[in-house]
């Protein structure tokens, strides 16, 4: 059995807890009720809050950590295919049904979106509704509108 390890770190739209092991991120979400940053963790989680607080800054427009994805085929590949979308732009639950195969499956699509357990990583805040509507974010939409608008602010 591996050993997990948590950590936080605090944004100017909330605190973000951090679970991983040695081997990877498990998950990055933001959290209500956030325990002091914890320094002893594995490297890759040290990455992960380094490289966070990048893409915060608006220095860091990609993210290259190991990542533990856990969930079913259908889910990783929609996970996948948010990996594809460029910093800065969106797409729709549509248009990522179109470009896994599955062209009717907009609202599995919402629904793998929403089992995200490694926010702005994978970044499901760039979907969209088909009308161009910021719908669907576990964190909330308002926090949806502040990363889509760092990002277009940042973006070159």
């Amino acid at each position: 059995m591996m050993d997990h390890f948590k950590t936080y770190y605090t944004t100017e739209i909330g605190a973000i807890e951090i679970l991983g092991t040695a081997e990877g991120v498990i998950s990055v979400n933001f959290t209500e009720k956030a325990d002091r940053s914890i320094n002893d963790v594995p490297e890759c989680m040290k990455q992960c809050v380094s490289q966070l607080d990048q893409y915060f800054l608006g220095k860091r427009t990609a993210f290259d950590l190991p990542l533990l994805i856990r969930g079913t085929d259908f889910q990783k590949k929609v996970w996948d295919a948010l990996l594809t979308i460029p910093y800065g732009n969106t797409q729709s639950y549509r248009e990522i049904a179109n470009k896994i195969g599955h062209r009717n499956a907009f609202r599995a699509v919402g629904n793998a979106n929403n089992k995200n357990r490694i926010a702005i990583i994978i970044p499901c805040h760039r979907v969209i509704g088909a009308n161009g509507d910021l719908t669907g974010y576990a964190s909330g939409i308002w926090r949806k509108q502040w990363l889509l608008t760092h990002e277009k602010r940042h973006s070159c």
